[in-house]
């Protein structure tokens, strides 16, 4: 295998293949910023699924996105050939696969693309240019986000990289205290006027489904339990958010989750989503991919893990935390589980708000010690 040298593609266009999922979308951002880094005079351009486009900082990056939508436009045979052509168009030099599927070999390959490289995985090896094998267990950090990499390490496009221990996204506190308005505003139109908190009380944002399988979701009735747990207790106003599939899961749970308590499931677009979790005090959450980006905000997070594997997808940043379901079968990341969902089930509403108030109480330590040093 030989490597793609810096120097070799100073001048070149490059095409990044990212990740479809969300989660994933996060979890390779180090990998983009040490590429910009490693090449910043380089012309790059990011491939990327609709619905992942607002997690790329495409000012910070310095690059285009390119929506690749194989839903409508770019769906089946002649779709994928469309795309193609119009990538073929752009005379790319280079492509990177950050995601995996052969998808991505065959449509860059028909793109014209004289290098192309990525990990050799799905059959696709013999397509590539640059294939590169893909890491053995321990021989990187266990933390998906080193996955993407190493990728760039073994191509030599990257020095050896430190241990990913927080990823973040754009943020201030100017957005911070206009997203908390709009949600203070949506509580206002969606609940009765006495029932909403004090604008100091928490406001605590909960998404109970994901989208990957039944496995991942907490069970919806200790979701509501939690949520009227919080009410009472805190004071907190409860703000559900999922998406269009998951709204059937929010409702059958709302109105047994407390009088401050709000769906948006349905309602948001991931950008929505990101504009509004930054006026969150804390964001309670099952394993996905907004985990990731609430986290990458700086909104502390608390997500739970049964079926998947802590180690590899927790959410990373200071004021991230996790609850973790015991069961001797976990982590066996399967999409649903095929006898008592004991890893979730394990997790009680109480151990969970006992989790939720001391990241609340660390998040405002943190933010006062933040606060005196700029002071």
């Amino acid at each position: 295998m030989s490597l793609l040298q810096p120097n070799q593609l100073v001048d070149a266009k490059i095409l990044i293949r990212v990740p479809n999922w969300v989660g994933d979308a996060v979890l390779c951002l180090p990998a983009l910023r040490a590429l910009r880094h490693a090449l910043p005079q380089t012309e790059l351009t990011l491939l990327a699924r609709p619905w992942v486009n607002d997690v790329f900082p495409a000012q910070e990056l310095r690059c285009r996105v390119i929506s690749y939508d194989t839903r409508t436009e770019h769906r089946g045979v002649v779709g994928r050939w469309r795309m193609a052509s119009d990538l073929r168009a752009e005379n790319f030099q280079a492509a990177i696969l950050l995601q995996n599927a052969l998808d991505a070999a065959i449509l860059s390959m028909l793109s014209g693309i004289p290098i192309r490289a990525g990990y050799a995985r799905q059959g696709r090896g013999p397509l590539l240019t640059h294939p590169i094998d893909v890491p053995r267990p321990g021989e990187i950090p266990s933390h998906e986000a080193h996955y993407y990499l190493e990728m760039l390490r073994r191509l030599g496009l990257i020095a050896p990289y430190n241990e990913v221990r927080e990823i973040s996204l754009s943020a201030s506190t100017e957005q911070r205290t206009a997203s908390r308005k709009l949600l203070q505003d949506l509580l206002a139109r969606k609940t009765e006027e006495d029932n909403i908190a004090p604008e100091s009380h928490p406001v605590i944002g909960i998404s109970p489904g994901a989208s990957f399988g039944t496995a991942k979701r907490w069970p919806a009735g200790s979701f509501a339990q939690l949520s009227q747990q919080l009410q009472q207790d805190l004071g907190a106003s409860c703000i559900f958010f999922g998406s269009a599939e998951e709204k059937p899961l929010v409702d059958s749970l709302l109105a047994s989750s407390g009088p401050r308590s709000i769906s948006l499931a349905g309602e948001t677009s991931l950008s929505d989503f990101i504009r509004l979790v930054q006026g969150c005090d804390l964001y309670l959450t099952n394993d996905t991919g907004t985990m990731h980006v609430a986290a990458a905000l700086g909104v502390p997070t608390l997500a739970l893990f049964g079926p998947t594997d802590e180690f590899g997808t927790r959410p990373l940043g200071a004021c991230a935390s996790i609850a973790i379901g015991e069961a001797e079968c976990r982590p066996c990341k399967l999409r649903h589980c095929p006898i008592d969902h004991r890893c979730m089930t394990s997790i009680t509403p109480q151990m969970v708000f006992a989790s939720a108030n001391a990241l609340l109480e660390r998040a405002t330590a943190l933010k006062i010690a933040t606060a005196s040093q700029v002071q």
